[in-house]
């Protein structure tokens, strides 16, 4: 039986999702990007009235994702070292793959999950990265 452990720590879900589900001893993390909880902004974001990005910080970005995975984790019972699969969305891979190989390699110094990148058109806010993650959980 799947389970859907919710999170009070990470930003709400832009859709009909749930952040997490639990299948047996893994974990699916649903797409997290760095919006932060009952805000509308985004870290490092600067947009027009119509929505349009101006400007954006894709560090602070890369920071803020990688905190919500961590209180996704963390709120259905896993660590951070439980990552074993990332899946990681760029919108401009070009000139954000660089700061974002550097930061990964920081937070992911001990625990070395499989990793994939892509660059991707958008996505569904303005924002230049998500990660998509598969933890196990202990027995």
């Amino acid at each position: 039986m799947a389970e859907s452990p919710s999170t009070s720590r990470a930003p709400e879900p832009v859709g009909a999702y749930p952040y997490t589900r639990r299948v047996g001893n893994l974990l699916f993390l649903s797409g997290v990007g760095p919006r932060q909880r009952g805000q509308n902004g985004i870290p490092g974001v600067e947009v027009d009235e119509d929505g349009n990005v101006l400007q954006y910080d894709f560090e602070s970005q890369c920071h803020a994702v990688f905190q919500n995975v961590r209180y996704i984790l963390e709120e259905a019972g896993a660590k951070w070292d439980d990552l074993v699969d990332v899946t990681v969305f760029l919108t401009n891979m070009k000139d954000d793959f660089p700061v974002y190989n550097r930061l990964y390699a920081e937070y992911f110094a001990s625990a070395q999950p499989c990793r994939t990148t892509l660059e991707i058109n958008c996505l569904p806010t303005p924002i230049a990265i998500e990660l998509k993650c598969i933890a196990a959980l202990p027995n």
